[in-house]
């Protein structure tokens, strides 16, 4: 018998191929043997994807770090599990999208702003719309961030992806599922949640750099503010680009700024 994998040779008594390592699977394919699968590839806890998600609480410098430094068959690849987080905030877009969008009516948490109707219906249908592409775009731009605080710790501009890709993929994921309780649960408060993840995201964040780079608490609340003195600045100069595109499309005009009588 041979490996269904790389094709070496195999003994009759052999569980694993002694070449890639790959599991002999003898049952043919049914409904039980793939959920045992299944749940030996997600739930188990042994596996990559448990193993990475209670560290990166725990000691998220030995996932990050250690991956950094070569250690790249204990922890779940990077690009892999932003792949996954993008997969179920896909998922939950569409569930939104198709179950609650109806109760969300969020122009009523800001009933003192001259905007109509259509201006936030049209951002938050964009919003949703470009989410993916909105969060693989945060990657980047927190690394540089990053990059630029830490700049005395010599770290590259790649190493410091792998840091947000792992740590935002966490917190997708994490978001993904709260977001579905508070959905199911109260629609209306899931405006409310978004805003109250920031916060969250930002103390994460705090705990896993100061961890990795091992900074002393007065050291990290100075690297704090730089680091979001650099983001409001940069959060600034996008959304003066991104309301110039707006403008010049088409998808929004200035008769929606005012005031209605």
């Amino acid at each position: 018998m041979n490996c269904k994998n790389c094709h070496t040779e195999l003994e009759e008594h052999d569980d694993y191929c002694k070449s890639c390592g790959g599991k002999v699977i003898r049952k043919r394919l049914s409904f039980k043997n793939l959920f045992e699968h299944l749940s030996e590839t997600f739930f188990n806890y042994d596996n990559k994807l448990l193993r990475t998600f209670v560290q990166l609480f725990k000691q998220p410098e030995d996932v990050i770090n250690g991956y950094i430094n070569g250690v790249r068959k204990k922890y779940i690849n990077p690009i892999s599990f932003f792949g996954l987080a993008l997969t179920l905030s896909g998922l939950s877009i569409f569930i939104l999208k198709k179950f609650y969008i109806q109760h969300l009516d969020f122009s009523t948490l800001f009933e003192g702003i001259n905007m109509s109707q259509d201006v936030f219906s049209g951002t938050f249908n964009n919003t949703l719309e470009y989410n993916s592409l909105f969060y693989s775009f945060l990657v980047p731009l927190f690394a540089f961030i990053s990059w630029v605080v830490f700049l005395d710790k010599k770290y590259n501009i790649t190493e410091h992806i792998i840091i947000y890709l792992y740590s935002m993929s966490l917190l997708s994921i994490i978001m993904v599922l709260i977001g579905q309780i508070v959905l199911f649960l109260s629609p209306n408060s899931y405006f409310l949640f978004g805003i109250f993840s920031w916060p969250l995201m930002l103390l994460y964040h705090c705990y896993i750099l100061k961890r990795i780079f091992k900074l002393s608490f007065g050291n990290l609340i100075l690297k704090t503010f730089i680091a979001l003195v650099l983001f409001f600045v940069a959060y600034m100069a996008i959304s003066v680009i991104v309301f110039a595109i707006m403008m010049m499309t088409g998808a929004i005009n200035l008769e929606d700024f005012r005031p209605k009588k």
